[in-house]
């Protein structure tokens, strides 16, 4: 999977699509400190133990640079940047039955402001999957040459 450049300048707004979510029961934030072992476990049972601890590297910065999705007081999805290293987005996962609403590109984008917060112009979505998804949501393009990237020569 290749890895993908974002240019943060040029981000779509997502304040209409955050309030589009929170009519629907959805709230997109992030988390709080005390609430590490419930965005763990959501992590680990739906994706991997390997994406929990990338993000329990982003519980610590400051500000926190994770977002979650909750439903009714329960994570539902979760998006990391600045987790895996500089300037990148990742991992990132909304439950299977939650898919295909939004919550994913709600949570892209919010995190995507996040390190445009940070002063980064460019964001880099690493070992993107549905490069597709990320094509039309924020226009990423593909970098040439990026694979297997980072994720070379991985612990089993």
């Amino acid at each position: 999977m290749p890895d993908l450049l974002v240019n943060l300048l040029k981000l779509p707004q997502v304040d209409s699509l955050i309030d589009q979510h929170v009519a629907a029961g959805v709230n997109i934030r992030r988390p709080r400190p005390f609430e590490i072992t419930q965005v763990r476990q959501f992590i680990e049972k739906n994706f991997s133990l390997a994406w929990a601890d990338e993000i329990s590297v982003g519980f610590a910065n400051k500000p926190i640079s994770i977002y979650v999705a909750t439903r009714g007081g329960r994570v539902i999805g979760f998006a990391g940047y600045e987790c895996t290293r500089k300037a990148f987005f990742g991992p990132a996962g909304v439950e299977q039955t939650e898919r295909r609403r939004g919550i994913g590109r709600g949570l892209l984008l919010a995190s995507l402001l996040g390190l445009r917060e940070l002063g980064y112009v460019y964001g880099i979505i690493g070992g993107a999957g549905p490069v597709e998804f990320y094509r039309e949501a924020v226009n990423a393009i593909v970098i040439p040459d990026s694979q297997p990237g980072i994720y070379i020569d991985l612990l089993k």
